[in-house]
């Protein structure tokens, strides 16, 4: 299915591109996160005539990203847990629980911004966290895990 990116969305493209992608990642998730348009020749027409007006969103959501990154970044995040005798957590500390922790620290972050490449993180201690608030601004944080 084809579709015209309104911003730029990682690993596929950037604004204006037409891309296809599978239906299902169309319907699901670009079209209703407002993300990207289906290519029709309409909506093409539609795009063109409204291309500044895109633009400079994209350019205002960089320049905020770019604030609120310099904001987060090298930010220390503390969660207590109980732990083990081995160290090890009782369950984990997933990227809801960072996002959480962040919102009381002040910091609008989701959930799917924070990336943990190795999964939920289950053992006490510090962990460096990255968070792509943008395609283009990625921070790294550091998780401090403390047990209880």
């Amino acid at each position: 299915m084809e579709v015209i990116l309104l911003e730029k969305v990682e690993n596929l493209g950037g604004l204006g591109d037409v891309v296809n992608v599978a239906p299902g990642y169309a319907r699901n998730y670009l079209v209703p996160k407002e993300k990207a348009l289906l290519a029709t020749e309409g909506n093409k027409k539609r795009f063109e005539a409204q291309r500044k007006a895109f633009e400079a969103r994209q350019a205002e959501l960089l320049e905020f990203y770019q604030s609120l990154g310099k904001k987060i970044d090298g930010t220390t995040v503390q969660l207590d847990r109980r732990v083990a005798e081995a160290g090890r957590l009782f369950g984990s500390v997933a990227n809801a629980d960072i996002a959480d922790a962040l919102k009381e620290q002040g910091y609008e972050v989701e959930r799917g911004m924070i990336l943990l490449p190795e999964g939920p993180i289950k053992e006490v201690g510090d962990h460096e966290v990255q968070v792509r608030l943008h395609p283009d601004v990625i921070v790294t944080i550091t998780i401090s895990v403390a047990g209880i």
